[in-house]
């Protein structure tokens, strides 16, 4: 392959970069060490407009050489146009490259192109965080901050670390909170303007809900926030920001996943069942109708206690608690592609409190299940959110 020396190396600036002459987009490169070495790179793909596309991949003293790719479209586009996709570049010696982009041309040019760095790059068994939480993503004018509050304090409390979250756009007093959280350091704000370059969909069927990819990316998100965190985090969660993966069995997350790998030792993917806690019915006592509150926008989880009860003949969604170094591809609710084995949580064990809109709204609070398990966290939950929300600047101290 033709060598070019000491050529002059711009870095991408934003986290979705054009490839130049193409439909496509790519996002962020890895050395992948269970595959060799090789280098991956989180891209989106217009799966109708394929071309021939080529690595080109630079050491850290700027000399590049160029390769082949091969391209693997997730399977789960849900018929949508663009779709995350890996792009495999099949050079040798990729592991001392530090920089790479996608070209569409089988040979070096003279331009000014924006490169990738490549992550991932040095294996570690020591991780900074021994939990994170994948959220994606923020869009439109979401402005749910109280539950936000007391979903991020929760997960504090269950021994959570890091929070990653794809933000598109969201409502004024939310931005105000997550820069609260990013200060605190448990926020990680990852930009993500995918509106700028497709005309995302809200929805997740392309028949419905038309638009040129699922739900404002959501796909490439998640599988990026697994690579980005592979070596950073011994445990990744992979849930909505309106959800909350909750232990039941076990006091919080570590006494969980410590007895759940000590049961499963090759399991690499949990699947934790989501249940719905109707936004619709509230507790009657109304102790949690705290008038500090009462001005802040969104939902108040603790009203809610009352879940739906499993439907026959529906399968229960599921969200995942995952090892990342054992995952390849992943969709929403499932893994597509991992090294190990999955394994499904019992219900007792722990679930997903996910308080929204009723999915059986026909149901009265009396055929509804009371589940107060967030309440037992009360006493530090409540003040929590209170310090939040008063460093956020939308609640006055004492008030």
């Amino acid at each position: 392959m033709p060598l070019y020396n000491k050529r002059k190396i711009s870095e991408a600036l934003d986290s979705i970069t054009p490839i130049k002459d193409s439909h496509h987009f790519m996002v962020s490169a890895f050395i992948d060490n269970r595959l060799d070495g090789t280098i991956r790179i989180i891209s989106i793909i217009n799966r109708h407009n394929l071309q021939p596309l080529y690595c080109v991949y630079c050491t850290i003293e700027h000399d590049c050489k160029i390769a082949e790719t091969d391209v693997w479209i997730h399977s789960d586009h849900f018929g949508f146009p663009f779709h995350v996709s890996d792009v495999i570049c099949k050079g040798k010696h990729l592991q001392n490259a530090t920089r790479v982009l996608i070209s569409t041309k089988a040979s070096l040019d003279n331009e000014n192109h924006q490169y990738l760095p490549i992550q991932n790059r040095v294996m570690s068994e020591t991780f900074k965080y021994n939990f994170t939480v994948c959220i994606s993503n923020l869009f439109g004018d979401y402005n749910n901050v109280l539950q936000y509050a007391q979903t991020i304090e929760m997960y504090k409390l269950l021994g959570v670390q890091r929070v990653v979250v794809y933000n598109t756009s969201c409502g004024p007093d939310l931005e105000n909170l997550l820069k609260h959280y990013e200060r605190e350091g448990i926020v990680e704000i990852v930009p993500w303007p995918i509106d700028k370059f497709l005309n995302p969909s809200p929805g997740w069927n392309f028949k419905e809900h038309k638009g040129d990819i699922h739900y404002y990316g959501q796909l490439t998100t998640l599988n990026e926030c697994i690579y980005r965190h592979m070596y950073q985090s011994k445990y990744v969660l992979l849930n909505d920001i309106d959800e909350i993966i909750v232990p039941y069995k076990y006091a919080n997350l570590p006494s969980l996943l410590k007895n759940l790998q000590a049961e499963h030792p090759n399991v690499g993917v949990f699947l934790i069942e989501n249940h719905i806690f109707p936004k619709t019915q509230f507790e009657d006592s109304s102790r949690f109708k705290r008038p500090e509150w009462q001005n802040i926008s969104g939902i108040n989880i603790m009203e809610h206690i009352y879940r739906e009860p499993d439907r026959k003949n529906v399968f229960n969604p599921t969200k995942m608690i995952v090892n990342p170094r054992m995952v390849e591809q992943t969709s929403v609710h499932s893994s597509l592609k991992n090294f190990g084995e999955t394994y499904r949580v019992p219900f007792d064990v722990c679930r997903i409190v996910h308080v929204r809109v009723p999915l059986q709204g026909h149901l009265t609070k009396e055929q509804l299940s009371v589940d107060k398990k967030v309440w037992e966290f009360e006493q530090e939950l409540v003040p929590n959110v209170d310090k939040a929300l008063e460093h956020s600047g939308l609640l006055r101290a004492n008030s």
